[in-house]
């Protein structure tokens, strides 16, 4: 792949420049009060907003004026190729011409009790199988990791509204072969067209630890099925895409993440990370 058909470093640059109004904005639309967030785990937040701000991105310039703090934010529209398809890629179409997937990363409110799981959760968002070089144009599409945080609104301290922190943003090319070359590494491939991803079995993991062949023939869902290779059920998620700057921004915001990779070459994160992320 040579620059002339990879996304720019530049134009990276821009979008971010062209979003920046979106940082530190409170979806307001949705106001919780703090009373009754502890009877909510985080998971259960992020299925809410997840849907809220899929559906709001596009109308935020309009739902919260932002136009007048950064007019870039306008710039943001639904991509055509998601009418009529719930899971269609890509979510939206920049003014620049670039095409944006989003992901969500939840961050923990300050000072709030919620329910949480008794150890911390990878990211649940995911590049799933949809998202593959068949569908991916690598001059134009791009990762839009957008981190949110339940934060207190300033007329009324009670109420909690998502509000976004950050974005992160990524070659959409870069973390499809990062992942894909995980896939590989661990002994797993894709069935069909870039259809299924699949991991090796139990069955099929004890037959490479004895040197045998694995068949891969066919595939199955569940271990009862004696099938050499079974389904990845947790392809893509974030934590599972090994491209070391999208890994930075997760340990930058408490998320759990890959310390170490080996797309395009070998990698490492060092230091420890303040793991509080919980979904």
């Amino acid at each position: 792949m040579t620059d002339h058909d990879h996304i720019t470093e530049a134009e990276i640059a821009k979008l971010a420049n062209d979003l920046a109004g979106l940082i530190g904005v409170h979806l307001d639309i949705l106001r919780l009060p703090r009373s009754i967030l502890r009877a909510f785990e985080p998971s259960q937040i992020g299925t809410i907003i997840g849907t809220l701000m899929d559906a709001c991105l596009p109308e935020l310039p309009q739902l919260l004026k932002i136009q007048r703090v950064h007019p870039g934010t306008s710039g943001i529209t639904r991509h055509e190729g998601i009418l009529g398809e719930r899971e269609g890629y890509p979510d939206y179409r920049h003014k620049t011409g670039l095409r944006l997937e989003l992901k969500l990363l939840y961050k923990d409110p300050e000072g709030v009790e919620m329910k949480a799981p008794p150890t911390p959760r990878e990211a649940s968002a995911r590049l799933t199988q949809k998202v593959t070089l068949k569908n991916v144009n690598p001059t134009t599409d791009v990762l839009m990791v957008l981190t949110y945080q339940l934060r207190p609104l300033t007329e009324n301290s009670e109420l909690y509204s998502p509000t976004i922190s950050d974005i992160g943003l990524f070659p959409m090319i870069d973390c499809i072969l990062a992942r894909d070359e995980r896939l590989v590494r661990s002994g797993g491939k894709w069935f069909g067209n870039y259809e299924t991803p699949c991991i090796p079995s139990k069955i099929g993991r004890a037959k490479m630890n004895c040197g045998e062949t694995l068949d891969d023939s066919s595939y199955g869902r569940k271990e009862s099925e004696g099938k050499d290779f079974n389904e990845d059920t947790n392809f893509g998620k974030l934590k599972r895409v090994p491209y070391k700057p999208l890994q930075l921004y997760l340990k930058k915001h408490g998320a759990t993440y890959a310390s170490k990779g080996s797309w395009p070459q070998p990698w490492t994160i060092t230091g420890a990370s303040n793991i509080r992320h919980r979904s």
